[in-house]
């Protein structure tokens, strides 16, 4: 099966074109990457490339609980453990940075960290925090010039830490409510400068991070995640995603990949086909695939890779077990976020 055969991404060499997707797992306490992490990723480093979890470019990027970041010297020092290690086991990792923008609360935050977007908009809900349980999200501030400049800076300097911590690539994390995509939203932005108004300007941003990435680091080195039609971290459902999203792909055009999160909307397949189009590069997907479906996506043209989540939190052999057609190991829900080696490290291998 093509599922399981080589695949050159870039100037990486993958083993096979099953990705380990971003998961946050919060094991991160102070976040700082630690030896228990270095343990999980490891163990999975037979996916022909993982991609970490969310990491935080900066302080104002954590948002939430334990989330590791990769600003400091002593971050950089765990990450370059954990990079180590994978490659010493054969495989390929990619530091997704995840910048959670309005997604965010004080009490998660460290010290003179602040919660910024777009727009002062603020979310429905309510977000864990380890101190005081669950608690409303408080408006954002809206960025100004200066922290528009500020921000992208802390991207391309994180870009340069993650060269240094040994990572592959990085992957920018434009989907899913966090920052990036906030830009990209007419619910989130509600500028009416340069970087709101039209989908041209709310792509602005997302282009000029990315561009700036490449520019640090290489463009063979920069990937983003989208996700039209998305919903999550309340983004209300809106009229002009189709348009958004064929012209930011436009823009990506030279990076080495999109990684794209399936949706169930009718809008999505043709909206998919036009990022394919306008981007002109290899294409992830993800989101619920079985080895089945999978390789039709591969065999259809739809993706070059497939990323899998949850099957690769309780199954650190799920490129063996899917090759072998064995059964999958069921996750333990309640431990996908709590600190220490449970349901994180222990789940056995065939």
């Amino acid at each position: 099966m093509a599922l399981f055969s080589s695949y050159r991404l870039g100037n990486i060499a993958l083993s096979n074109r099953i990705v380990m997707a971003p998961m946050t797992r919060s094991r991160a306490v102070g976040g700082v990457p630690n030896d228990l992490m270095r343990e999980y990723y490891t163990q999975r480093a037979s996916a022909g490339l993982i991609i970490t979890e969310g990491i935080a470019p900066s302080p104002n990027g954590l948002g939430y609980a334990r989330i590791p970041g990769i600003f400091s010297a002593e971050q950089v020092e765990g990450w370059r453990g954990i990079t180590r290690s994978v490659h010493a086991a054969g495989g390929r990792i990619v530091a997704q940075f995840m910048h959670v923008g309005r997604i965010a609360h004080p009490l998660n935050l460290p010290a003179g960290a602040r919660i910024v977007a777009p727009s002062a908009v603020r979310p429905e809900g309510q977000m864990y925090t380890d101190p005081e349980g669950l608690q409303p999200y408080p408006v954002p501030e809206a960025m100004t010039d200066a922290d528009l400049r500020a921000t992208r800076e802390e991207l391309v300097q994180a870009a340069r830490n993650a060269v240094e911590a040994g990572f592959d690539a990085i992957e920018l994390h434009g989907a899913n409510g966090y920052l990036l995509e906030q830009f990209l939203h007419p619910h989130t932005n509600r500028r009416t400068d340069a970087y709101g108004g039209s989908a041209e300007n709310r792509a602005r941003f997302v282009a000029e991070v990315a561009r700036a990435s490449a520019d640090a680091i290489g463009a063979e080195r920069v990937g983003i995640r989208l996700s039209p039609y998305n919903t999550f971290n309340d983004l209300p459902p809106h009229d002009a995603v189709a348009e958004q999203y064929a012209t930011l792909a436009q823009s990506l055009k030279g990076l080495l990949y999109v990684h794209l999160v399936s949706n169930p909307h009718e809008g999505f397949e043709a909206t998919a086909r036009a990022i394919r189009e306008g981007f002109g590069g290899p294409i992830i997907v993800n989101g619920g695939f079985s080895r089945e479906s999978a390789q039709t996506a591969v065999d259809a043209g739809q993706a070059d890779l497939v990323s899998f989540g949850r099957p690769f939190i309780s199954n650190p052999d799920l490129v063996s077990r899917m090759r072998k057609g064995a059964d999958l190991t069921a996750p333990q829900f309640q431990s996908f976020y709590t600190p220490g080696p449970q349901g994180y490290v222990d789940y056995p291998a065939l």
